[in-house]
């Protein structure tokens, strides 16, 4: 197998990322040099290859630094409505390859390294990954604060800057174990302490109500540091700022005790208050109801409104003086994106800072929260619907749940006035949940108050209107609307896939890096002969270069020219990874079968993390792990079929996973992902894809027409049909004899000799308590997978595929996503105009 072209020969054929002037390479040199001469301390001479990291990222922010000065007085002068974008999580992956690519600096930079005898390649491994959300919604957060910087909008995000990230896994005897992820350990070249805009965040104590209004008194007070991160737009020199809060105790922190002595244990306490910006939870789609939870959603959501009402008084013409203070203007000037509940506090927060604090009337403060707040909805599950108990919210803010309450109050007066002596749609459609355990709803607080609620992807909308909140969208359907989810080109193509992004701009130039519509012309070069064949050698060599990669790190011998067969995301029930099994252990029996017939060699790889406390996701990677020490090591089958579990999934990783994709697997229960968006990365990347019709896979398959796609299965309503009758999983599990026999032998022990009931579990699970009906999909699931092969044996063809599919992936850029956000919900504009360069005088 001839050697993958190494990535520094690569990027000198790549002119997709700016060309390398002389000057530049030798000014980064020297700036290079400096950085590393002030890191390195004087006792030592070595520098250690964190050290060069450093310093090349030391050497790429000052280019950052200029623009983002200049773009944060730009918006003080001309005072635009500005954006925040509230999120509990930020998957932000590795930032130094990325602020290179837009800033059009990677070549330089590779260059500027490769004459002073690095490596860039190996610098740039030496990042730690900034894991700040646990899977989708945390990344998609993340592209969207790229779109926003690179459609020139005056956007922030806002978030917890956590001690530690998502776990890293590690598989140990074919199980999970978690590692705490000290992404800190070493420092954070990329962000920027601002001590000067810390903010005190307030918890417990009690309410007064007194003549001239409400106050909040005797409370516990944790004080919120900010951290900048830099965002830089796609060569436009706009950059905006994710600011990241941490919990700090405050210098009094219970230092009265000192006094009857107990102050080792009064500093020792301090830790209480910053266990707030301690750990992400790590539950993906699952609601905990955790005190440190809710603090967490408070903390941001308390220390953001003080920054944003802060801003809103001073933002004008570049003035530090309270310009402001007729709040009837918000909304023109603020709009606050939650994205989910998770910071559903915002709206509460919002009414006490304006009801409390600026005195306004309730009717003025809740016209004002409404315009300006806007939420994302991003799952239909109910178990991952946030329900906090009223005991809870009245122990860690009474007065918010006395805020909560008043608008419950005024929402049910109106629904009753709608709907007169509908008892059962004023209890459906109530904030609070009677019945046992008090609880508040936290989307249908989202719902009452914002004037937008969008679902992220068209089937998941129109879901949302006619089944979760179907009250609401009667009540209010001017509210509803949708926003299918995307994914930043830059990251998810130009960044991880150069070979790609030069191969289309050969043929269409540069534009759609910036205006992803444009891959629609490569329609035209369909039947081209040359085309075909460099999309396929491109894909070969990503391939060979991860086959590399895969028997570094798993010592397991890749057949490149098998078909990548990949499932990446969060292990769960709904995700189906186990009817991925089950496709293939009847893969294997059918070649064990007639091992002399021409089978389509695969290397099947599933990777995820499962929550630490999700005992069945655990069960399901203890099964994979299985499936593959058996299969592997079958010399029957030899290298027709593998199957690897990709360990410890990150964003990091999927960089190097998605681009060698041949198959992407999106087989979800149709009507339970909301959207997805590994599909659209696997789909930009020349991948196909198998799935279900559900979330955005629906309008994949109308973008690159059906035909290109692998759509198998039950649609929404075959489902909704599925439970009326009731599914009953023997019924196919008697009458198809190869899932039979497949789960007879998982059952019995012959994945797991040694323990035989092992996954009695899953079995039992799969047979009498299978909510998302695996065995209901199978046997579509098993001829589709024939279709599959069959076309594999046919690489023109799939090639053709894969074209239609990288044509038909415009619609997924985040960019759509986020001027669609602008123009419907936020009221701003997208401008696509270049700010000037910091050294540009005009």
């Amino acid at each position: 197998m001839s050697k993958p072209l190494s990535d520094h020969d690569r990027r000198k054929q790549i002119s997709v990322r700016g060309l390398a002037g002389v000057e530049n390479v030798t000014e980064l040199k020297q700036n290079f040099n400096r950085h590393l001469h002030f890191t390195l301390v004087k006792d030592r001479n070595v520098a250690t290859k964190r050290d060069y990291y450093f310093a090349l990222a030391h050497t790429v922010r000052d280019h950052l630094i200029g623009r983002w000065i200049r773009t944060q007085q730009h918006y003080y002068e001309t005072d635009p409505k500005r954006v925040y974008y509230i999120s509990l999580e930020f998957y932000m992956g590795r930032t130094l390859q990325n602020t290179m690519v837009n800033l059009a600096l990677e070549n330089a930079c590779d260059e500027a390294m490769y004459q002073l005898g690095l490596d860039m390649e190996e610098l740039e491994d030496m990042e730690e990954d900034a894991g700040l959300g646990n899977g989708g919604l945390g990344r998609l957060a993340a592209c969207f604060l790229d779109s926003m910087a690179s459609l020139g909008l005056a956007a922030y995000g806002y978030g917890i800057r956590y001690e530690f990230g998502i776990f890293n896994q590690k598989i140990v005897s074919g199980w999970q174990v978690e590692e705490a992820d000290d992404w800190l350990r070493y420092g954070n070249p990329w962000e920027k302490a601002r001590p000067e805009y810390m903010r005190p965040v307030h918890f417990y104590g009690r309410t007064e109500h007194q003549p001239d209004g409400v106050k909040w008194v005797d409370t516990q007070v944790v004080l919120a540091l900010p951290y900048d991160t830099p965002i830089p737009g796609y060569r436009n020199n706009v950059v905006n700022t994710m600011r990241l809060w941490s919990a700090k105790a405050p210098c009094e922190f219970n230092l009265k005790d000192f006094n009857i002595g107990g102050y080792i244990q009064a500093v020792l306490d301090r830790n209480l208050a910053e266990n707030i910006s301690r750990v992400l939870y790590p539950n993906d789609n699952f609601f905990e109801g955790k005190e440190l939870r809710l603090k967490q959603e408070y903390f941001v959501v308390s220390a953001t409104l003080q920054d944003i009402v802060r801003r809103f008084k001073v933002s004008k013409f570049g003035s530090r003086e309270v310009a402001r203070t007729d709040f009837s203007k918000m909304p023109d000037k603020v709009a606050i994106q939650l994205n989910d509940t998770h910071p559903a506090m915002a709206i509460p927060e919002l009414m006490r800072v304006l009801v409390d604090e600026e005195k306004l009337t309730w009717e003025n403060a809740w016209d004002i929260c409404v315009r300006t707040c806007a939420y994302t909805n991003h799952t239909v599950l109910p178990e991952a619907l946030e329900r906090w108990p009223v005991e809870l919210f009245a122990h860690l803010l009474p007065r918010h749940l006395e805020i909560v309450y008043e608008i419950n109050r005024r929402h049910l007066e109106r629904v009753a006035a709608k709907y007169p002596g509908d008892m059962d749609r004023l209890r459906r459609m109530s904030l609070i949940e009677e019945g046992g355990q008090k609880r508040i709803n936290m989307a249908h607080l989202c719902i009452v108050g914002s004037h937008a609620v969008n679902g992220v992807a068209q089937i998941h909308s129109d879901i949302l209107k006619a089944t979760v909140f179907k009250d609401f969208y009667e009540m209010e359907p001017h509210k509803f609307q949708n926003k299918t989810n995307g994914i930043t080109p830059r990251r998810w193509l130009v960044m991880c896939n150069p070979g790609l992004a030069e191969v289309i701009a050969e043929r269409i130039g540069e534009e759609f890096i910036r205006d992803l519509d444009q891959l629609k012309r490569l329609r035209d070069f369909v039947n081209d002969e040359a085309f075909i064949r460099d999309v396929a050698k491109v894909k070969q060599e990503n391939k060979m270069k991860f086959a590399v990669h895969l028997e570094e790190h798993y010592k397991v011998k890749i057949n490149p020219n098998s078909m990548f067969d990949i499932q990446v995301k969060r292990i769960h029930e709904y995700k189906r990874q186990l009817l991925n099994c089950l496709h293939i252990i009847t893969y294997y029996n059918r070649i064990k079968k007639d091992p002399n017939r021409q089978w389509t060699p695969r290397t099947i790889m599933i990777g995820g993390k499962a929550a630490p406390g999700y005992h069945t996701a655990k069960m399901i990677i203890r099964l994979i792990t299985a499936i593959g020490d058996v299969i592997n090591n079958d010399p029957v089958v030899g290298d027709r079929l593998k199957v690897i579990f990709l360990e410890n999934y990150r964003v990091t990783l999927a960089e190097k996973a998605i681009p060698a994709a041949d198959l992407s697997e999106q087989i979800s229960t149709a009507g339970t992902e909301a959207s997805g968006t590994g599909n659209m990365k696997f789909m930009l990347n020349g991948a196909l894809t198998i799935g279900t019709m559900d979330g955005a896979n629906v309008e994949m398959a109308e973008e690159a027409s059906e035909e290109n796609l692998f759509i198998f299965g039950m649609r929404v309503d075959d489902v909704e049909a599925l439970d009326k009758k009731g599914y009953h999983a023997e019924d196919y599990y008697n009458h198809l004899p190869e899932l039979k026999q497949a789960i007879d032998q998982i059952a019995g022990g012959f994945f797991s000799p040694k323990q035989p009931d092992l996954f009695k579990e899953i079995v039992n699970m799969l047979m009498h308590h299978d909510r998302f009906k695996v065995f209901a999909d199978y046997e579509d699931y098993i001829k589709c997978q024939e279709k599959v092969n069959a076309l594999y044996t046919n690489p023109k063809e799939w090639t053709k595929k894969v074209i239609y599919n990288i044509a038909g992936s415009g619609k997924f850029s985040s960019d759509r996503t986020i001027a669609q956000y602008a123009r419907e919900i936020w009221g701003v504009e997208p401008n696509l105009e270049k700010l000037p360069a910091p050294d540009d005088k005009h």
